[in-house]
């Protein structure tokens, strides 16, 4: 039986793939610092800024998920990513595992049109450029054949028991859960591509069971059409009996609570996505794989409900 291994333990993804291989009968193990135990998984403690703990971790593995989530800092991602993917590359070729990488839209900078596989890298922000670095090191292996690897890519998380880091989470679905009018990032007229957590644990696993899949980037799959903030917020509201009515936050706030929340400071070079509209396009993934994202109004039905109940 193949080895699956999650790098990132806690993270939210991680909680959406793990039910996933425990469906499907795998072998598992999760590494982080301090994970959970969790029953018939396999946890192993390791610290991935240390080379010899990564191989360890991933030692015997078939497949090995990159899941690791860092502080949302551009100088802790400098200082941080670049070593982690240099550990993580060099613990999978002296194992011989396959690497999926999960990976965000930061590297394609503001884009006009639907992004696909093909839509170049530039970036405009400074995690953006960090980004970009790293996935030259993958880049590199690709082509010299040295690691099977995947980039997958996804937008904005929302869905069940995602709320931290979200915009979705705090702005929309926290908020109607508190009575409060939801609220939009900048320009809620615009479509805005958000992915559902549980498609992303799906689409993780349908990627690790087609070697064919590797030495590839794939968007992972999302919803068409689009919704703009409005319609976002609004169906969310029908599904928790609140204010339909998105209230938008101008961009010059989020600088302003940038001086005393760093959280703001370091999401404010990321505005373009909410200016002018950022859609994804996952229609290469959903036709190779005979795959169909989770329509909107199912996706926002269900993450309300979990809202609603906790």
């Amino acid at each position: 039986m193949k080895l699956h291994t999650i790098l990132g333990a806690k993270g939210t993804i991680t909680t959406q793939l793990l039910p996933v291989l425990q469906q499907h009968g795998e072998k598992i193990r999760l590494v982080s610092r301090h994970p959970t135990s969790v029953a018939g998984v396999e946890t192993r403690s390791a610290d991935f800024l240390d080379a010899e703990q990564t191989r360890l971790a991933v030692d015997g593995s078939a497949i090995v998920y990159l899941l690791v989530g860092l502080e949302y800092s551009a100088k802790v991602w400098r200082r941080d990513w670049p070593v982690i993917m240099r550990n993580v590359i060099a613990a999978c070729k002296a194992t011989q595992a396959q690497l999926i990488f999960l990976d965000s839209l930061y590297t394609y900078g503001r884009v006009e049109g639907p992004i696909t596989e093909a839509t170049p890298t530039r970036p405009v922000s400074e995690k953006g450029r960090i980004l970009v670095e790293i996935e030259s090191l993958l880049l590199a292996e690709r082509h010299s054949g040295g690691l099977p690897a995947i980039i997958a890519k996804a937008s904005d998380f929302y869905g069940p028991g995602v709320v931290e880091k979200s915009w979705a989470g705090t702005l929309v679905f926290s908020r109607l859960k508190k009575k409060q009018t939801p609220q939009w990032a900048v320009n809620a007229r615009v479509p805005r591509t958000y992915t559902y957590t549980p498609d992303i644990g799906r689409a993780l696993y349908v990627l690790a069971q087609h070697p064919e899949a590797f030495h590839q980037t794939w968007i992972l799959p999302v919803a068409s059409p689009t919704l703009t903030g409005q319609e976002f917020g609004a169906l969310a509201a029908q599904y928790m009996h609140g204010n339909t009515k998105v209230q938008v936050l101008p961009k010059w706030l989020f600088k302003l609570m940038g001086l005393f929340i760093p959280f703001m400071r370091e999401a404010h070079e990321m505005m373009y996505q909410d200016e002018n509209g950022y859609v994804l396009d996952s229609t290469r993934f959903d036709q190779t794989f005979g795959f169909t994202p989770t329509p909107y109004a199912d996706g926002i039905r269900t993450t309300a409900e979990w809202f609603l109940k906790n």
